[in-house]
């Protein structure tokens, strides 16, 4: 059986692109709500974190043969587990990693290492900061200093845990965008304008992920762009297009 850690969009297609080839294939995710996205047919699912010594057993168990870590470009923590796991219990592992939305030649875009570089860079350019990072960050912008006094919008999920994690934070119920994306341009666009942002937080998420248009739709507008860069991984095997992972699952299956 081929595990698929999918907690993305495309890793979800990946999942079922792998099944219609005819593999068994388990899918791990975190939420219920991850659980109700991938419920196909085809696919068994596995919900909830695990560390790694909970993949490691769930390896074991479920007799997997072969990881496909296609969790998003910035879960650190779920990659280093995967490899750490699979290199305990001798089961091949396999990375795929979406290809980056092409960084724009804007004189207002701002490259970061991290999140806390980002607040620390935000604070510097405007008074209302949009983020569009999602919620496993919120915490560092509200705790830093130099923000205590901007307005901080936040962009996330429209799940309930999602939504008491920003409340107990202390974003207001109008700084709360609670929305399922990728957004269109004009949508960034409209939000934007909308919310009166002076500047936008992001990832490079890829296309998949949005990021083009939200690049685009904050150029549109003239707003400075702090951008948190990918994390740099060492990977023992990647492959960063649907048709390479299939090859590569037959060469070791």
């Amino acid at each position: 059986m081929i595990l698929v850690i999918a907690g993305t969009q495309d890793g979800r297609e990946l999942a079922s692109l792998i099944a219609r080839q005819g593999y068994s294939v388990l899918v791990s995710v975190v939420s219920e709500y991850g659980r109700e996205l991938a419920d196909e047919p085809n696919l068994s699912v596995h919900t909830g974190s695990l560390d790694c010594a909970g993949l490691a057993e769930l390896l074991q168990t479920r007799q997997i043969t072969l990881v496909v870590d296609a969790s998003h470009p910035y879960a650190v923590n779920v990659s280093q587990n995967a490899q750490r796991a699979c290199q305990t219990a001798e089961v091949a592992y396999l990375r795929y990693e979406r290809p980056r939305a092409a960084i724009p030649d804007y004189d207002r875009l701002y490259v970061v290492a991290d999140a806390a570089a980002a607040a620390k860079a935000a604070a510097t350019l405007g008074k209302t900061v949009f983020l569009t990072t999602g919620s496993r960050t919120l915490s560092i912008f509200k705790n830093e200093p130099a923000l205590c006094e901007h307005r901080l919008i936040a962009r996330v999920l429209p799940e309930t845990s999602v939504i008491k994690e920003c409340i107990e934070l202390g974003f207001m119920p109008r700084d709360i965008v609670a929305m399922q994306g990728p957004f269109s341009h004009e949508l960034n666009a409209a939000m934007f304008r909308q919310s009166g942002a002076d500047v936008i937080v992001t990832k490079n998420s890829g296309m998949i992920g949005g990021s083009d248009s939200k690049f685009t739709a904050a150029m549109e507008l003239g707003l400075p762009i702090v951008m948190i860069d990918r994390p740099v991984i060492a990977y023992s095997s990647v492959a960063v297009s649907f048709p390479e992972v299939l090859k590569f699952i037959k060469e070791v299956l």
